[in-house]
């Protein structure tokens, strides 16, 4: 792949694909930029067909089928955004496909891949497991493999976004790239430094599937546990993408599941972008060094937007009590009639909502003529519920809250 991905090839693949993928804006993330300080620029591949950009590499391998393999049907293995691109376009151009899916997929994109016409098999624990039972299965129905991302014309087709970002904003210092088998990274890297040179590539990637940072700077990898960056968690990627990114990109960092999270959650609070893990990846390797990117004009790509509903009201959630806006009150209370109205007026009085009350006579340490109390309440940030705990203080309360003094 090394010697016949080029961005000839990359570039030929985008006019092959143009009518049948989004041409999806590139917008400045002017609530980030400010916070930051750095000029940040969103891809926003989320608005691709199957809100991914995996429907590029998708398209382009489906245009090379012969009439036979088209007739007999694909196959591939993916963790959701892989698979839709496939199942989506596969459908469109009424080809037969067969999806493997490892076990604990979010089901949104397990549903999602189905209602495209997919055949979903769930198979093995990752895609490192599940790769082999679906190489095997392609074998023994004759279909065509499509590879998430150890395919020249697949790599060609993600290298695509490069094309678009720059031509969108051709004065882009750096970009930012997630990194799981390696396949967006390779191709956006040969497409870009095949236009401009100069530009500064860098990968991202979660610290517990750094496989391709662990090779690129000769460490050791961290893997363990499971990561919300699940379109990205690959322990091999492709050797030969690998290769593309040692001569093309000119550095790989990691982020921890924490710095993630809440990035996944700045996209959207401040930008109101619905963004999956992978990227939460980019934006974190952002923040982790702000000093390398302030001044410099910066392109992250948002390569997915495919995030299980469920886990993303939790993370929410949890953004709001990072930022102090639900906070949990516990009291210990006398227990007698009125302690609790005299705790929600004063509650009321600062400002804050009430949202949940928790009041315990059992199940508890203090002494039996007294309650513990859990207020949960709705407040602007740290800030006020500071402000709040010096009123009911004021009060004559005993209170203590979460993460704050």
């Amino acid at each position: 792949m090394r010697d016949s991905l080029t961005p000839d090839l990359i570039r030929a693949t985008h006019a092959a694909i143009a009518d049948a993928t989004i041409r999806t804006p590139t917008v400045r993330a002017t609530r980030l930029s400010m916070q930051l300080g750095v000029d940040l620029y969103l891809k926003l591949e989320n608005l691709q067909h199957t809100n991914a950009f995996k429907a590029r590499g998708a398209l382009a391998k489906l245009l090379t089928l012969t009439d036979e393999q088209r007739a007999a049907g694909v196959i591939a293995c993916s963790a959701g955004n892989h698979a839709q691109g496939v199942a989506y376009h596969a459908a469109r151009l009424g080809i037969p496909s067969t999806i493997v899916m490892p076990e604990g997929t979010p089901f949104n994109k397990i549903k999602r891949t189905s209602d495209f016409g997919a055949q979903v098999v769930i198979h093995g624990t990752g895609f490192d497991e599940s790769v082999q039972f679906t190489l095997d299965m392609a074998a023994e129905r004759g279909l065509a493999f499509i590879h998430p991302f150890d395919d020249t014309t697949v790599v060609a087709g993600q290298g695509t976004v490069a094309i678009e970002m720059l031509e969108q904003e051709p004065d882009l210092d750096t970009i930012v790239v997630p990194i799981g088998g390696g396949g967006l990274i390779a191709g956006m890297a040969v497409a870009a430094k095949g236009i401009r040179t100069d530009i500064e590539i860098v990968g991202a990637q979660a610290l517990l599937f750094d496989a391709v940072k662990a090779q690129f700077d000769g460490g050791e990898t961290h893997f363990a546990g499971s990561s919300l960056a699940e379109g990205i968690s690959v322990r091999a990627p492709s050797p030969t993408n690998v290769e593309i990114i040692r001569q093309h990109v000119d550095r790989v960092e990691s982020a921890t599941e924490a710095e993630i999270e809440d990035a996944v959650f700045d996209l959207l609070s401040h930008e109101k972008l619905v963004a999956e893990g992978a990227p939460g990846a980019g934006l974190a390797v952002i923040k982790n060094d702000l000093n390398a990117f302030r001044g410099r004009k910066v392109g992250l790509v948002v390569c997915g937007g495919n995030i299980d509903s469920r886990l993303l009201s939790t993370l929410i959630l949890r953004g709001l009590v990072r930022d102090g806006r639900i906070t949990r009150l516990t009291f210990e209370i006398a227990d007698t009639p009125g302690q609790l109205s005299d705790i929600s007026r004063i509650i009321g009085d600062a400002g804050a909502n009430v949202i949940e009350v928790i009041h315990q006579r059992m199940m508890q340490s203090v002494s039996l003529k007294q309650a513990e109390l859990d207020v949960v309440i709705e407040a602007r940030d740290r800030q006020h519920v500071t402000e709040i705990l010096a009123a009911l203080r004021e009060g004559g309360f005993a209170v203590r809250a979460d993460g704050v003094t």
